[in-house]
């Protein structure tokens, strides 16, 4: 008997980014494909067992992180990061055939996207207004609805060649041609996937207290273990004005001695901190460790500590 298909959701509709980088997992394309209008509901999916992972945006080059990911990955029940993807963006103007450029005077997109895209509006089509919508591939899709409020859309290659009612009005007019999005899949807690030498672990941690020195305290339990943060980010916590989350990215896996000390450390801070997952980098790039920082150095020094109080033990 064949083992059932893996269940995917990620933020929809088709034709969207995410599903660019969800079909770049090995499997994807004969995996059930679940999209889901927003990154928290993807991940409700995946913790009510609706779906075994969760393909999300979490970061952008241009625009930083990902607000929706960040903050519905910090609450609610715990998840893990088991894979990231890179994926460059390219953005299209798109618009039922026969809509002229000029005819243009709402435009529809990601907000992500929008920001991504102003150069060049500013400079080919100045004045038009801005609709937000949920997803790039929705504010595509809005296009073929009746009284759609919008005249074109701002979205991925993918779409115009899955629509072929839509046009094409413009192509490539994203302002960074270097623009890439990191996306993660997300399952519910389970094995880790194994070091690979070049990983990433991401972590949510808490202010436990406002003081003077706090963040310090949290990135000294990084610095002095020599684990490199490639993203941190303070997101509020809702509970109360003041009150703060902290999104890291380290460079490491939580098997690596230094990265099980610097969690340790952190722990004894701020006990609620979260564990995301450690998982191999999507660009390869192994961390640079300073001998004093490897794992031989980490079980040489505990040896010598062992002997310490071996040799003091009362007789």
């Amino acid at each position: 008997m064949s083992a059932a298909a893996p269940r995917y959701t990620y933020l929809g509709p088709e034709g969207t980014f995410t599903e660019t980088a969800l079909l770049q997992v090995p499997g994807a394309e004969e995996a059930v494909r679940i999209p889901a209008g927003n990154a928290r509901i993807a991940l409700e999916k995946v913790r009510h067992g609706e779906a075994d992972a969760a393909m999300i945006p979490i970061e952008n080059s241009v625009e930083g992180g990902v607000p929706a990911t960040l903050d519905a990955i910090a609450n609610g029940g715990e998840l893990r990061i088991i894979r990231e993807v890179l994926v460059p963006v390219t953005f299209q103007l798109v618009a039922r055939k026969g809509t002229r450029l000029e005819d243009i005077t709402v435009v529809s997109t990601h907000g992500h996207a929008w920001a991504q895209t102003r150069e060049w509006f500013d400079a080919n089509h100045p004045g038009v207004d801005y609709l937000t919508a949920s997803s790039t591939a929705a504010a595509a899709v809005a296009l073929l609805e009746d009284g759609a409020a919008h005249q074109a859309a701002v979205c991925a290659p993918i779409v115009s060649r899955t629509h072929p009612e839509l046009e094409v009005l413009a192509d490539n007019i994203g302002d960074n041609p270097d623009a890439v999005t990191r996306f993660i899949l997300v399952s519910r807690p389970g094995p880790m996937p194994r070091p690979t030498g070049a990983d990433k672990t991401t972590l949510v941690i808490p202010l436990p207290e406002d003081h003077p020195g706090a963040l310090m305290e949290i990135l000294d339990q990084f610095a002095s273990r020599g684990v490199n943060l490639s993203r941190i980010e303070s997101r509020p916590t809702g509970q109360y004005l003041g009150h703060y989350f902290f999104s890291i990215d380290a460079d490491g896996h939580a098997h690596d001695a230094r990265m099980q000390q610097a969690l340790a450390g952190l722990h004894r801070i701020s006990p609620a901190t979260r564990f995301l997952g450690s998982y191999a980098r999507a660009d390869a790039q192994p961390p640079v460790v300073a001998p004093h920082n490897s794992d031989a150095a980490f079980a040489a020094a505990e040896h010598w500590v062992a002997g310490i109080l071996r040799d003091g033990a009362a007789g």
